[in-house]
């Protein structure tokens, strides 16, 4: 049996009050496209996927749902089969987007609603289309806010395969990875249930400064970076969205090379400014707003 049932990230679903915002700052800023327009839904990607970003119409602004991308229906089933036992429950069995052929999406007793699904339908040699903004490469990972990261990473293994990369030693952040191995799909922060970020992984570091100079453009601007994570090693920029959800800009990422022989690497330097290069090699601090943002999780019936 394959350790990781997940592979990667396979979308983010938000509720948007205001959808039109959205779509313009999706496609003049960040570059992605729409796929699908219904009342109810956008659809929006960055490459030849169907669904990547997905807006559902709301009277509130939160994240719906972290859509986990599975490679097989057997991996789909196969993850259903281990919720129960996990100590969540599921809400469905059927993928929630018509361009998954399997899907099944559960949550926790914290209060996270996830989506375990087949890859969406994918239009691989067609990635370029007429949108502004920067084009990014994919949809690469999503930092979370639970209250709870240790049973929340426990649930994740037990369900998806996931595993832990990093993490620091009070919890306050940690780290997993799926079957993709970048070295992490998933970021955990110590919280009120929530989303911290979304992130697309840029092609080049030349697009940050188009990023800084789109979002000047329009009254706005970067929240923080550019700058180089330790954990990860990857590049990255952030700013908020249209609906206060905070987006990261992301170079590509280290890669496990050997699940087997693997040791999750724990931060014991907490003190500030000490450790401020624990977070950027590059030694920029990371702003008060970037570490105390916060964007509701809908609330789970």
């Amino acid at each position: 049996m394959l350790m990781h049932l997940v592979f990667g990230v396979g979308h983010i679903k938000l509720n948007v009050r205001d959808v039109g915002p959205m779509i313009h700052d999706s496609t003049e800023i960040l570059g992605l496209r729409v796929t699908r327009q219904t009342p109810e839904e956008t659809w929006l990607s960055s490459n030849g996927r169907m669904a990547e970003l997905v807006l559902v119409q709301a009277d509130e602004n939160s994240c719906h749902t972290i859509g986990l991308e599975a490679l097989t229906v057997e991996a789909v089933v196969e993850a259903a089969s281990r919720v129960d036992g996990a100590g969540c429950r599921i809400l469905s069995r059927e993928p929630s987007l018509s361009c998954c052929g399997a899907g099944v999406t559960f949550a926790t007793p914290e209060g996270l609603r996830f989506e375990v699904h087949t890859p969406a339908r994918d239009d691989m040699y067609n990635p370029r289309y007429p949108t502004n903004g920067i084009k990014p490469r994919r949809i690469d990972h999503i930092n979370l806010v639970t209250p709870d990261p240790v049973a929340t990473r426990r649930q994740l293994t037990e369900i998806c395969g996931m595993q832990l990369t990093e993490r620091m030693v009070n919890e306050a952040l940690s780290w997993m990875h799926g079957g993709n191995r970048q070295h992490h799909i998933l970021g955990l922060v110590k919280g009120p249930v929530g989303l911290h970020h979304y992130s697309f992984e840029f092609n080049h570091f030349s697009d940050y400064c188009r990023l800084g100079d789109i979002l000047d453009g329009f009254d706005r601007q970067v929240m923080w970076g550019p700058g180089r994570h330790r954990p990860g090693d990857n590049t990255y920029a952030y700013y908020l969205d249209a609906s206060g959800a905070m987006v990261e800009c992301s170079g590509a990422m280290h890669t496990v090379a050997d699940d087997a022989h693997f040791v999750p690497n724990v931060i014991t330097n907490l003190e500030r400014p000490g450790n401020v290069r624990q977070m950027n090699v590059w030694g920029s601090p990371a702003p008060q707003e970037w570490r105390e943002h916060h964007s509701p999780f809908a609330r789970i019936d």
